[in-house]
This record gives structure tokens, C-alpha cells and sequence, in this order.
């Protein structure tokens, strides 16, 4: 492996590398309040010993640890894995044994819909990746992307005919036939779905959300939503790419890949029959709008309820970046693109405080509260035509550019800068459960005009998990009894801001997504994944074929050893690095004053590899200006240190 060697001193420790490293530093110990007062020593969380009749739910179980694995794999301590195997393994088995509606069966979700499914097990792949080696974890994925492979003859959600997931709700028992649960099934009032209103508009004698409060009228609903939801397949299964692409990343086996491709590419015939854009329904003979009167809009989480675009967009992302991971093609990337350009063509001017927003709450959050007039996109769409308008959220967008590069969805970003009305370069102190939602200070940045953002974004999550540890000494509540969001929304663990500012990416896409990062690190000397104690990093630049990178040893006494990995998953390539060093004497002689001023030189190392070993001698760092080849290589989780 080629070694790089720092010599330039690190005389004045940047603001940004002392605070990373203090996030490491406290993140490493929050988990221990939060597993006092919610888990038993088992790990299993404190809860009610019987599943209520329903479908939803399991993930935010999950949830609540779901980045735990994924600090591990940053840089933080070792307990960090071990605890998250705990977790993972004691929540399976408590809820999948709550009594005869436990919503686990052999391991996976007894049946339900994949936006749900995929929200909870990105926890496991994030444990796939930080731990690739283990049996067990092996084990599971196989068996659990088999579930769509048909390999179970006890759940057969696949029907290769058609090329689609049978039903909305699908898992371990196969097709979970209906969308609601209950005899009769009752779509009832909830004070917390009011604000994604009816799902028809067309049931008779339904006309307002209230008028569900009505038991009556709940279970007229509900037959209907039983009818049209219950079967078939939806735009909202691409997100079981995640699924397979994980189990893919672990085995290498081409059945996996060739299924991929086999699901998306006739969801990528299906859009494009539709002027570019996803169908959200399709039928069990394969025939979009079956079941909705020949609409292709209507379906479960799809264009008209209840987040419409939020839940399209992030299905055709995740399943196109997995597709172009297992084959390079840029032509799945046009499958998103059109989803976003349409609404962007249908978008206007307004004041967000004169709009019905379905996500008020994360929309003001990110544009920081703004008076003045914001450019406003329709998230979903029905008879009546588009409506819902907020603004887009960045996350869709910048997670293609991530992998795209191409000047095309940078101009596209560039582009609602122009009219959004707000400053993207403040940051705003917030988190929401996808841990993101700060692509547009950090844009900026790597732009090169916002220059106090690495230190700005590490406070921001300094506070967070500084407001969560608060919120957990003072929760006094009956956590036996508790909403099944509660733990989810006290996890301290913060992650966004390492992401962005140690791997060069946007967080992972909270939705089943890959961890599609410019750069990885690993500890030499220790032997595992992360950046190693006393070590800070952050990438400076992020160009198409460039990534500028400074690495930082704060320990005045040790010397560290980082290897860097060109992507997250070994698909990239560094072809060379430009660097500076110090070409004079340092510290100067004994008895100076202060030390002598710095003379460097520039040199070039050619690498041609995917990894490069960055040696920090004490309170050294170093500036790496890489050529970098994208996607060129084969993505894997287990990687080759020794190349």
C-alpha cells in the first residue's frame, strides 16, 4: 500500500478538529444514560409485553439505535458494535415474541410497507457494514433478501411474470394481503395524520378528515382503502433495492444483482410510458391504474397520500444509486431527475406561512423561519391536480448530484439557491429522524464561501445531543406506556455532520440508502473501521474526478495511522495526491523563542489504488488534493486493506 507521510506541524489545532473529535469523544458516552433508562440489561427495550393490533410500528423500534453502528464505523468506540449486535439481536427477539400478532417472524417484519421497513433496517445494514465478516449477519441477509427471490416457499412476494412485489405490505409470511388491520378495517381519526388529510376524496359521504371520527364512516374508509391498497404492486417497494443491494454488498452473489435489475428496470419502463414519471400503483396483472380506475396516482404511499413526493423520490433515488452502484450505468440516474424536474417545473413563489405544508414543521426548520417569499414545489397529486406545495427538500437532489456529479444536478441545485428566497449558507441547530437536512449550508462550503461551517455544524450537533442528554435526565414518564416514537426521538447519537464533513457525502438516505461516500477510513495500527483516537478529518472539496482532504493528529505525544479508502465501499479509485511539506527544520533549536517559519514544498505521489496509508507523527497534519476516479471498481462491504 502506498504510504504518505505527514511533516507539517499542526501548530494551532483548527476549531473544527477539536470539536469533531469532542463529538466522538461525548457521542462514545451518551449511549449509556439513554441504555440505563430505557433498556433492560438484556437489551431489550421497556415496553408493554403485547403487540396492539396493528401493522406499524416495528421500525421505530429500530430506530431508536439506528446510527449506532454507523458512529462505530466513523471513528467511535469499540463498546459502539458491540452494543449495537446487543441491540439488534434483543430487539428481534422481543418482538418477535409479543404474542400471536408479534410483528417478527424468522427474524423479519411479518408483512408491511417498505418506507416503514426500510427506515428500521438500515440499522442492520449499517451493522452489515461495519461488522461484513460475521456469520450470522451473512446469514440474515441472504435469507432476508431471499424473501424476495422467492427462495422461501412461504413467502412469496415476487411474481416474475410481472416483474412485481405482489402487495404493499409484504415480508416474512409473504404478500400481507389489505392495508389496515382490524375486523373491519377502520381508517379512523388521528390527530397526527390530520395534517395529510383524506386519503380518497371520492368515498361517499366523507368529506372533511373529521368526519372519520365516525366509526362508520372509519371502516367505509378503510373498505376502500382495503380494495385499492391492498394488493399489487407500488413505487414504495423500490425501496427494497436496499434490501437486496446490501446482501449483494456482503456476498458478492449475481442472482442478487441480476434481480435488481431484473425490479427496476421494469419500474423504469413503467415511468417512462408516463412521460418520465413513476406510476405509483400497479395491479396483479400488471397493469398500472388496476385497481384505481386506470389512475396511475392513488396508491399506498404514493403521489397523493400521505407525503406523495417525499415518498416517490427517495424509492426512485434509492433505487437508481443502487443500480448504478452494481453497474455504472448513468441512465438509471434519469429515473429520479424526472421525478424532481417535474415538480421543480410545477414549483411557484409564496409565503410559507400562507401554506397548508403536510412537513411544516422540517420545511420551516430548514429554511430557518423566512418572511420573504420562497420558491414552493407541489409534493403530491390527485383528480383535482397538484397541490401541497413546500419546499423541495434538498436531501433528493443532493443525493443525486452525490453520485452523479454531473453538471446537470448541480445546475438544477444551483437553480432553486436562485429561488428559494432564504440564505443557505446559516445553520440552522435542528434534527429530524433522518439526521439530515443541512445540504445547503454545507453545499455551500464546498463551494468555498462558507468557510465557518465545519465549526458552525459541529456546534449545532454539539447542542443537539447536549439537548438530548437534557431531555433524558428529565423524562420522567412510564417508558412501558410511552408512544412508540419516544425513544427514537431521544436517540443521542448525531451523525450528520461527521458524514459530510470526515466522509465527504450527504447523510445516508434515511430510507434503505448505502453508504455512498467519497472517502472511508480505518485505523492501521488498530485493525478496524474509523477514523483512529486523536485523528480529525475533513474533506474540503468535492469535484467530479477531485477530493481535498486534511487529516489532522491533535495527540502531541502518539503518533496515528489512517488508512483512507476511495468510497465508502471501495468503488472509487485515487489515481495521485498533491500535498505540501516541510522542507526547514521543526521545532528549531533548543533555547529559540519560537519556532522557525514554515518552508514547504509541493509534491505529487502516484497511487492507482483504492486505499492509501497516512502516516501523522505527533501534532502533524497534512492537505491531500486527490485525483480520484469514481465508480470504477467493484463495491463491496469487506475490503482488501492490504492492496
Amino acid at each position: 500500500m502506498i504510504t504518505i507521510k505527514a511533516n507539517l506541524p499542526c501548530t494551532q489545532p483548527p476549531a473544527w478538529a477539536l470539536l469533531e473529535r469532542k463529538l466522538f469523544e461525548i457521542m462514545n458516552e451518551a449511549v449509556y444514560p439513554f441504555l440505563e433508562k430505557y433498556t433492560r440489561e438484556d437489551g431489550t427495550l421497556i415496553w408493554r409485553d403485547e403487540w396492539p393490533n396493528t401493522r406499524d410500528g416495528l421500525d421505530d423500534f429500530f430506530e431508536s439505535f439506528v446510527n449506532w453502528p454507523l458512529l462505530y464505523l466513523l471513528g467511535g468506540g469499540d463498546h459502539l458494535l458491540e452494543l449495537s449486535h446487543k441491540e439488534w439481536e434483543a430487539l428481534t427477539h422481543q418482538f418477535a415474541n409479543l404474542g400471536p400478532r408479534s410483528p417478527i417472524v424468522n427474524e423479519y417484519e411479518r408483512g408491511y410497507d417498505q418506507f416503514h421497513q426500510s427506515e428500521g433496517y438500515i440499522f442492520f445494514y449499517f451493522l452489515c457494514l461495519a461488522d461484513p465478516t460475521n456469520p450470522h449477519l451473512i446469514e440474515q441477509a441472504r435469507r432476508f433478501a431471499g424473501l424476495f427471490l422467492n427462495e422461501d416457499p412461504n413467502a412469496l412476494n415476487y411474481d416474475p411474470e410481472h416483474k412485481i412485489i405482489r402487495a404493499p405490505h409484504n415480508g416474512s409470511e409473504g404478500p400481507r394481503w389489505g392495508y389496515l388491520a382490524g375486523d373491519p378495517p377502520r381508517y379512523g381519526y388521528s390527530p397526527g395524520m390530520k395534517q395529510y388529510g383524506l386519503p380518497y376524496h371520492d368515498v361517499p359521504g366523507i368529506e372533511t378528515y373529521d368526519d372519520l371520527k365516525d366509526p362508520d364512516k372509519a371502516a367505509q374508509m378503510g373498505a376502500v382503502m382495503q380494495e385499492r391498497m391492498g394488493k399489487g404492486d407500488v413505487a414504495n417497494n423500490l425501496l427494497v433495492t436496499g434490501l437486496i443491494t446490501n446482501a449483494y454488498l456482503l456476498t458478492g452473489d449475481e442472482k442478487l444483482r441480476d434481480w435488481l435489475l431484473e425490479y427496476v428496470d421494469a419500474w423504469v419502463e413503467r415511468a417512462r410510458a408516463n412521460d418520465g414519471l413513476l406510476p405509483d400503483n400497479v395491479g396483479l396483472s400488471g397493469i398500472v391504474g388496476e385497481y384505481m380506475d386506470g389512475r396511475w396516482y392513488g396508491s399506498a404511499y404514493g403521489w397523493s397520500w400521505p407525503h406523495g413526493f417525499h415518498n416517490i423520490s427517495y424509492a426512485a433515488t434509492v433505487a437508481a444509486n443502487n443500480a448504478y452502484l452494481l453497474t455504472h450505468d448513468p441512465s438509471y440516474l434519469d429515473m429520479p431527475r424526472r421525478q424532481m424536474d417535474k415538480i421543480i417545473g410545477e414549483g411557484k413563489m409564496a409565503k410559507l406561512e400562507e401554506l397548508e405544508m403536510s412537513l411544516r414543521e422540517l420545511s420551516l426548520a430548514i429554511t430557518g423561519y423566512t418572511d420573504d417569499l420562497t420558491f414552493v414545489v407541489p409534493y403530491r397529486y390527485n383528480d383535482s391536480g397538484w397541490f401541497d406545495y413546500q419546499p423541495m427538500s434538498l436531501t433528493h437532489p443532493v443525493a443525486l448530484w452525490n453520485v452523479s456529479m454531473a453538471d446537470e444536478d448541480k445546475q438544477r441545485l444551483e437553480l432553486l439557491r436562485e429561488k428559494s428566497g432564504y440564505d443557505w449558507r446559516h445553520v440552522v441547530s435542528f434534527r429530524n429522524k433522518g439526521n439530515e437536512g443541512h445540504e445547503a449550508p454545507w453545499l455551500c462550503y464546498l463551494d468555498g464561501e462558507n468557510p465557518d461551517y465545519p465549526a458552525q455544524m459541529l456546534s449545532a450537533d454539539f447542542e443537539q445531543i447536549a439537548r438530548r442528554l437534557g431531555q433524558i435526565r428529565l423524562d420522567e414518564k412510564d417508558v412501558s406506556q410511552v408512544h412508540i416514537h419516544h425513544w427514537q426521538n431521544l436517540n443521542p447519537v448525531v451523525t450528520e455532520a461527521l458524514v459530510q464533513l470526515t466522509l465527504g457525502a450527504p447523510q445516508v438516505i434515511y430510507y434503505g440508502g448505502m453508504l455512498l461516500s467519497r472517502v472511508r477510513y480505518f485505523d492501521a495500527d488498530r485493525n478496524r473501521p474509523g477514523l483512529p483516537a486523536d485523528v480529525a478529518a475533513l474533506v474540503e472539496k468535492l469535484e467530479a474526478d477531485r477530493t481535498v482532504l486534511t487529516l489532522v493528529n491533535l495527540n502531541p505525544l502518539e503518533s496515528r495511522s489512517v488508512i483512507v479508502q476511495a468510497g465508502g465501499l471501495g468503488e472509487h479509485q485515487f489515481a495521485s495526491a498533491s500535498y505540501e511539506v516541510r522542507t526547514n527544520d521543526y521545532p528549531g533549536a533548543v533555547g529559540t523563542y519560537t519556532a522557525p517559519p514554515l518552508e514547504t514544498e509541493s509534491q505529487e505521489m502516484q497511487i492507482d489504488a483504492k486505499h492509501i496509508c497516512v502516516e501523522l507523527p505527533p501534532a502533524t497534519q497534512i492537505t491531500l488534493d486527490i485525483v480520484t476516479e469514481r465508480f470504477v471498481n467493484a463495491p463491496a462491504y469487506a475490503q482488501n486493506l492490504e492492496e
